[in-house]
């Protein structure tokens, strides 16, 4: 693979507000093909298979708000230990894109803590995450309640696993993955990467928020649109911060709250709909 050595200076600051000293740069071509095939085996296919998907419910009779949108559901019905299995295995596999993240950043002298991903500071990175989630979350549920109710959104269900102990572990643990993963790859990783390939910042927070909205097609436009504002927000703290921690922790607080919430309230409250 071609590459080109670099000494950077120790001040000299890294994309979204991180410093490295010596580093191995790699040249522009390895550099796109590097970050096709980490989008490639992550989040750029979902994204093609949630536009699939919505293309199959858009030609399906009946309207979208008669569909539905399945999360974290069953693996093997009425097998629960199976089913706990291949719950795990998914989390497990769904996370191999981060650790090829993390491998490839150790490779250029750098590591995670340039996209900031690490324990350096958890108090602030846990409080912004929880202000942010906040004032995203109930934003974020408003806007879908409108969006389902005008037929632009399915019926997102957050959660069908059966009612067994390991069900409330299950979705915290896939709550935190999809974070990880999603704010890792999509935010930390792909800016780091455009940002060294020379796009300017407003274009790769349009390829970022554009690339979060799509793989969340498979809800509906509404999934697209709202996922695609939460993207720019999130791109616009990054740069403020430097740090992708907090934006774990947001999106791991509100996506607890959503699989968590639905498990304890689905059915029982007349607002939250159901399939």
């Amino acid at each position: 693979m071609a590459r080109v050595e670099a000494t950077v200076d120790g001040n000299s600051a890294e994309p979204g507000g991180s410093r490295a000293g010596s580093v191995e740069r790699l040249a522009p071509r390895a550099l796109r093909s590097e970050t096709l095939l980490v989008l490639a085996l992550s989040l750029g296919a979902s994204a093609l298979a949630a536009l699939i998907s919505f293309v199959g419910s858009l030609t399906k009779p009946g309207g979208l708000k008669d569909q539905a949108a399945t999360l974290v559901g069953s693996q093997a019905p009425g097998r629960p230990w199976l089913d706990l299995s291949w719950q795990l295995f998914g989390v497990a596999t769904a996370l191999v894109p981060v650790a090829l993240v993390a491998h490839l950043l150790a490779r250029e002298g750098t590591g995670m803590p340039a996209i900031g991903f690490d324990l350096r500071r958890p108090r602030t990175d846990l409080l912004r995450g929880a202000a942010l989630a906040a004032a995203i979350g109930g934003t974020g549920l408003l806007f879908y309640l409108g969006a389902r109710a005008s037929g632009f959104n399915l019926t997102v269900v957050p959660e069908s696993l059966p009612d067994v102990w390991w069900k409330i572990p299950v979705l915290i643990a896939s709550a935190i993955q999809n974070a990880v993963l999603e704010e890792v790859v999509v935010v930390g990783y792909l800016l780091r990467r455009l940002d060294q390939l020379g796009w300017t910042p407003v274009g790769a927070l349009v390829a970022s928020s554009v690339l979060r909205g799509s793989y969340h097609l498979y809800q509906g436009i509404g999934g697209l649109i709202g996922n695609m504002a939460m993207g720019v927000v999130f791109v616009l703290l990054y740069r403020r911060w430097g740090r992708v921690g907090p934006l774990v922790a947001a999106h791991a607080l509100i996506d607890i709250v959503a699989f968590v919430g639905y498990a304890l309230l689905a059915g029982k409250v007349g607002w939250l709909p159901t399939a």
